[in-house]
């Protein structure tokens, strides 16, 4: 397998390039290849399986500020930290689909704890089985990383605390996508290691509920049947018990620590694909006092409702939330009419089943009237002339039935065979003019699409 200097020297040429001293007509200030390896520096699924020799790669890529080698064979933290340090300009790199499961030594971060990276702010590690231990000790070599991607590395728990060494105030954006856990008590552990997060994306994980007391109800997989006597995601057992302890949000009295408590700057989350079967959750959310911006779509809860009843039900519930879904800013006239169909669709319902948002509202916009429920649909019946030669005849017809089925009810009546007739509709209001007279071509046609009303009249013509 090559190394990452083999890689670089595959795609860009060796340093001892033919040619590289030739003379040639245009004078171009003389480079070696090795000082064009661009900023952005992407060598995916290269098999590359270590830094090579770090003279040469110090060389090359002294100036690459984003690297990106996903879906290599890298398996060394060494190999990994020594690509690293000697890209000392890097702000964003990419490690994810390399089986990083090696733990992170000691040893090893002692080396490079006098030259940490302070440079990098983005560190991207899906699916690279690396563990929560690994995990605490990078993060202590990238002081200034921001944005950590640790999503589909299987996690069941986050073994991420509150103490100090654990605490990490740089981190902003967290994306967890398809790790199975379905508690929130877990990942409030996020909330207490990274507590300046503003942005945190939980899609596709078993979330059951945001009660930070559940311990587990059930945890469902959809490819296999779950023990009743565990979760399988999280390998808790199971309760029955839901403590709703955030109702009230900051309301005083003491309580079991609410959703958000650790989320307190939390701008953005993502809840899509969870398994979210209850509003008590979408009522917690509101309780978030920095969120503004959610994406949830994909969960038990809604499947009984069309997508505008959702979003319409979401918006009104959530008086703080500006985006939702990846739209565009929520309107003021979007929110009073999600609210007035809140009420709406809360009045019909037993006031045990209101929530307390039902209450909220009404003190907003009042009691509400039904909606008048129109029916704009044709009368099935209308009275029209028949009027074939010198002869005439009211006669009610049905709106629905087809011009081919109105032939054959007019044969009785006109004495004319349905196969040698030609109707024509007569609109009441030009009945004068005789050029306003429409033939009735389509035989599959119903006659309600033509607008007749009571009033209006058939001719009957012979071919």
């Amino acid at each position: 397998m090559p190394t990452l200097v083999e890689a670089l020297e595959g795609k860009y040429g060796p340093e001892d390039a033919d040619g590289l001293d030739q003379g040639i007509a245009i004078y171009v200030p003389r480079k070696g290849p090795r000082n064009i390896v661009p900023s952005l520096l992407v060598l995916n699924d290269c098999d590359i399986d270590s830094a090579g020799d770090e003279n040469d790669l110090q060389k090359k890529c002294h100036a690459v500020e984003e690297l990106d080698l996903a879906q290599n064979n890298l398996t060394h933290w060494a190999d990994v930290l020594t690509i690293l340090r000697l890209m000392p300009q890097v702000k964003f790199a990419n490690l994810s689909f390399n089986n990083l499961g090696e733990e992170l030594t000691e040893e090893l971060c002692e080396k490079e704890n006098p030259t940490p990276f302070p440079l990098l702010r983005n560190l991207v590690l899906i699916s690279t089985h690396i563990s929560w231990t690994t995990i605490k000790k990078l993060l202590k070599l990238l002081p200034n990383l921001e944005e950590l991607h640790i999503s589909l590395n299987n996690f069941s728990s986050v073994e991420v605390g509150d103490t100090p060494d654990d605490v990490h105030p740089n981190i902003k954006r967290i994306h967890f996508t398809g790790n199975p856990i379905c508690r929130w008590s877990e990942m409030s552990n996020l909330g207490r290691a990274f507590p300046a997060l503003e942005s945190l994306v939980l899609a596709d994980c078993p979330l059951l509920s945001l009660d930070p007391s559940l311990i587990a109800e059930k945890c469902k997989s959809e490819d296999s049947e779950e023990s009743e006597d565990s979760c399988s995601s999280c390998g808790s057992p199971p309760t029955h018990q839901y403590g709703r302890c955030e109702s009230e949000c900051e309301s005083a009295g003491p309580k079991p620590y609410s959703a958000h408590d650790v989320f307190r700057q939390l701008r953005s989350l993502n809840l899509t694909g969870t398994h979210l079967s209850s509003w008590d959750d979408i009522d917690r959310l509101a309780c978030f006092p920095a969120l503004h911006c959610l994406r949830i779509n994909a969960c038990p809860l809604f499947e009984e409702y069309t997508e505008h009843e959702r979003r319409q039900l979401l918006i009104a519930r959530l008086p703080n939330i500006q985006t939702l879904n990846g739209g565009g800013v929520i309107s003021p006239e979007e929110r009073e009419d999600a609210e007035r169909a809140f009420i709406r669709y809360y009045m019909e319902k037993p006031e045990s089943d209101r929530p307390e948002r039902y209450g909220n509202l009404l003190g907003v916009h009042g009691r509400l009237d039904p909606l008048v429920n129109i029916d704009l649909s044709p009368e099935k019946r209308v009275k029209v002339k028949i009027v074939w030669g010198e002869k005439s005849e009211i006669k009610s017809i049905n709106v629905y039935q087809t011009v081919s089925e109105l032939k054959k009810t007019l044969e009785p009546v006109c004495g004319i065979a349905a196969s040698k007739m030609r109707l024509y509709y007569v609109d009441q209001a030009y009945m004068d003019h005789f050029n306003q007279h429409e033939f009735m071509k389509y035989p599959n046609k119903q006659l309600y699409s033509y607008n007749i009303t009571s009033g209006d009249e058939i001719h009957v013509d012979t071919k």
